[in-house]
């Protein structure tokens, strides 16, 4: 009887071993890119991470439904549209065009993406746990000041340089890409401040709790 009044509900659960999965994931995303940069330099880093990452981020497709089915709160717009234009770059974009994944900005936009998911991942378990250590919240609400113009001027610059293929390819596609890259100032502008306000509730709150 006690056991089973220890249990967490299900949901708990499965939210603890999908964050967890998804932080070893992008562990691995991270830690892959960072072993392949100076062992065969950044041209080739896409053969060696390139189809785990596509996986990797085709896994997040799942947190639309979490949304949808009242597992997460988190806002449905912010992040489906964060899922969609991370499954454009990785299928649209550096899938079958050569300039992005053979640039250095598809390195520096895997580890952007790689440390952001690893704290946010790692932040959610331990938040489902109960048992959030204070470094772990600070990383979450403190490295986007710097990961998110890195990751978001990254894959701006794989689309730039996905451009010319682009358009030999089909011309349509090449002004669905520009019409893309018009929409990333604001839509960072838009992630920026987002974070910004949850900084702000998460860390200043726990302040004054104190």
């Amino acid at each position: 009887m006690e056991r089973s009044k220890a249990r967490r509900p299900f949901k708990d659960q499965y939210l603890i071993a999908y964050n967890a999965l998804s932080a070893v994931l992008w562990f691995g995303v991270a830690g892959r890119t960072l072993l392949l940069l100076p062992l065969v330099g950044h041209e080739n880093v896409y053969a060696g991470v390139g189809n785990y990452t596509k996986w990797t981020q085709t896994l997040a497709i799942l947190e639309v439904f979490h949304i949808l089915l009242g597992l997460l709160r988190s806002s449905f717009p912010t992040t489906l549209l964060q899922v969609v234009s991370r499954i454009l770059l990785v299928w649209g974009v550096c899938h079958p065009f050569e300039e992005p994944k053979n640039s250095f900005f598809y390195s520096t936009m895997l580890l952007a993406w790689g440390v952001t998911e690893i704290c946010r991942y790692s932040y959610y378990v331990t938040s489902i746990v109960g048992r959030t250590p204070a470094f772990l919240t600070w990383l979450r609400y403190n490295t986007f000041y710097i990961l998110y113009p890195m990751g978001a001027g990254s894959e701006a610059l794989c689309i730039y340089r996905a451009l010319g293929e682009a358009k030999s390819f089909n011309e349509i596609l090449y002004w669905v890409f520009v019409g893309i890259l018009v929409t990333y100032p604001p839509g960072l502008y838009n992630q920026y401040t987002h974070m910004i306000k949850q900084r702000r509730k998460n860390i200043r709150g726990k302040k004054r709790e104190r």
